[in-house]
């Protein structure tokens, strides 16, 4: 099939590279004169795994191109998808001025019918509106298809090429004829989920609020068992064994960011006022994930004896989560602010996200090359972004570089007990210490500590 893409963003270009991997030829279209040619020279403008070479691959091949002009995507097409983006209004409204725009620009370039696809993330009901707009721009009237992305940052090409499912919205089932056979070639049939339109929009900000409700629970519940003297790693461990619940975002930690959770969160409670229908669990799990951050610097503050004051605290990670380099309401950069708002200097490394913050926080703290500079002379250390760079790390070698070995895991990615075994304090979430919790301390023996463990937590297993 030829497809035509509005929007060269996350979705918009995965979408297209995706399409174009499987031998449709795509024309994306895009706003910026020097995101097209950026994009036609092969270089992605973020970082998203296996996404440049799935660009360069494609664009080589002749099935993947980019222009400016909307009639040079439209003219020979036989789907034209909208994936521009949907930012959040000051009142956590989405924004959704862009698909507006996008629609009209279809309307008055399209000369003959063909499905519209929404794959925006939008308000119910902006489907029906982008139908109106097409028609009365187009003057005939054209499909208007909801198909929302489930594309996780760090992992979107794969979750494009074996999806969890398909969702289509449409008004009549005929209607979604073309996009269904779209995705049959890599999508089995029974991934293929047809509804209509508005349950389409409104799966897409379930499934996200549902997610940021889970992280937002356990994070609340790592708050309870900090109090009570509990484990959350292991009260998590235990809860995902019920089938019911499973084990998918059970992880307590620094709270959730990126451009989807936090965005459709708000939308899903301003879809509510806007309906007069209250939505008390939503404004809650935003209020919890807020405060995440102010929690950590709470345990960061109390490690150094009350105040951060001219204390030198390095900050592993900027991005979001791994494997992406976004910063868009990234926990480190709310992080960040409250550490200088309370006077301490701040040195920073992530392994891809340095060059996105430094456009966000600019000149104000220091940069370092890797995370054993970055602690070098340091009076703790912050985990934030769950890097598996962060994850094997020389804790000697650290002890070594810091004046004061203070470590705050914003993400349980260690062993409390392998670390305070170096003579490292350890600080993490809704966990107790490790000489609260097993009654060692940093003279015990180095190899034993981690077995040790491993065989309290499994009661003997292998």
């Amino acid at each position: 099939m030829k497809i035509g893409v509005v929007g060269t963003g996350y979705v918009g270009l995965v979408t297209a590279a995706g399409f174009a991997s499987r031998g449709h030829h795509v024309t994306c279209v895009d706003i910026s004169p020097e995101k097209i040619a950026s994009l036609e020279s092969g270089v992605v403008p973020w970082y998203e795994p296996g996404l440049s070479e799935l660009v360069t691959e494609a664009v080589e091949g002749g099935r993947l191109a980019f222009t400016t002009d909307i009639s040079v995507a439209a003219e020979s097409a036989d789907l034209m998808f909208v994936a521009v983006g949907t930012p959040p209004n000051d009142d956590g409204s989405a924004d959704t001025s862009a698909v507006f725009k996008a629609a009209e620009d279809i309307g008055k370039a399209i000369t003959r019918q063909m499905p519209v696809v929404v794959r925006s993330t939008v308000p119910v009901g902006t489907t029906e509106k982008v139908r109106a707009i097409v028609a009365e721009e187009a003057g005939f009237d054209c499909p208007a298809l909801s198909n929302p992305e489930f594309l996780r940052e760090g992992k979107a090409v794969e979750d494009f090429n074996a999806p969890s499912r398909v969702v289509i919205g449409c008004q009549h089932y005929g209607e979604a004829q073309k996009l269904v056979d779209l995705y049959s070639d890599f999508v089995a049939p029974g991934l293929i989920l047809t509804v209509d339109t508005r349950s389409s929009e409104m799966s897409k900000y379930a499934s996200n609020a549902f997610l940021a409700a889970k992280i937002s629970f356990m994070n609340e519940i790592a708050s309870l068992c900090e109090a009570l003297g509990a484990d959350v790693e292991d009260v998590r461990k235990v809860m995902g064994f019920d089938p019911r619940i499973g084990s998918k975002h059970l992880a307590p930690g620094i709270g959730y960011g990126g451009s989807c959770l936090p965005k459709d969160t708000l939308a899903v409670i301003d879809m509510g006022r806007r309906a007069d229908v209250p939505m008390p669990l939503m404004e809650n799990v935003h209020s919890v994930n807020e405060r995440q951050p102010a929690r950590l610097l709470q345990r960061l503050t109390g490690a150094l004896d009350g105040s951060l004051s001219g204390k030198t605290v390095a900050v592993w990670g900027l991005a979001f989560k791994q494997d992406t380099d976004d910063v868009r309401n990234a926990p480190a950069l709310r992080l960040i602010d409250r550490l200088a708002s309370d006077g301490a200097s701040i040195r920073v490394f992530d392994p891809m996200a340095m060059d996105a913050a430094k456009a966000v926080l600019g000149d104000e703290i220091e940069y370092a090359e890797d995370m054993y500079e970055c602690v070098a002379d340091a009076d703790a250390v912050v985990i934030v972004t769950d890097w598996s760079d962060f994850k094997t790390v020389d804790w000697q070698r650290i002890k070594g570089l810091m004046n004061h070995p203070i470590v705050v895991d914003g993400r349980n990615m260690h062993d409390p007990i392998e670390i305070s075994l170096h003579g490292i304090d350890y600080y993490s979430v809704g966990r107790v210490p490790a000489e609260t919790d097993y009654g060692l301390d940093a003279d015990d023996d180095l190899d034993a500590g981690p077995d040790m463990h491993e065989s309290i937590r499994t009661f003997g297993a292998d």
